[in-house]
């Protein structure tokens, strides 16, 4: 199983490419897959845990009801593979890049299973309301 966690800022370079943290790189060696993901970021996922996640999508959207199919389409037209140079830099499509609202700095944040990239005012709020959360616990 996958461990992704801690969380980095870095910022996009001129061309859309943004530096992978060391300690992500060795299970993206093979490249890896970014896609749309929930609350506004963008996922960076391994190969297998992009196929895991494209059998739930396509489950879904067979099965599923007018909002999963949607979301399922929306899902694969926007997802796209990437590959990680030898300095660790992998570029984010444009379309990637406007749907997580990804310019300049970036919070590259470790979600267990994938990698999350977020606009930095984005993620504070979520970090923020997910502390509160945290702080309360699943009781209430």
């Amino acid at each position: 199983m996958l461990l992704f966690v801690g969380q980095f800022q870095h910022s996009l370079d001129v061309k859309g490419r943004l530096i992978l943290p060391a300690k992500f790189r060795r299970d993206f060696e093979h490249g890896g897959h970014l896609s749309p993901n929930l609350d506004g970021c963008v996922a960076l996922w391994t190969p297998g845990e992009f196929t895991r996640k494209s059998t739930e999508y396509l489950e879904a959207g067979r099965n599923g009801s007018g909002d999963d199919r949607r979301q399922s389409r929306f899902w694969a037209t926007n997802s796209s593979e990437v590959e990680i140079d030898r300095q660790g830099r992998f570029a984010l499509p444009p379309v990637i890049r406007e749907f997580g609202q990804l310019e300049g700095d970036v919070i590259v944040a470790g979600n267990l299973d994938h990698i999350e990239l977020w606009n930095p005012a984005r993620y504070a709020a979520q970090a923020s309301a997910a502390e509160d959360s945290f702080i309360r616990g699943s009781d209430e």
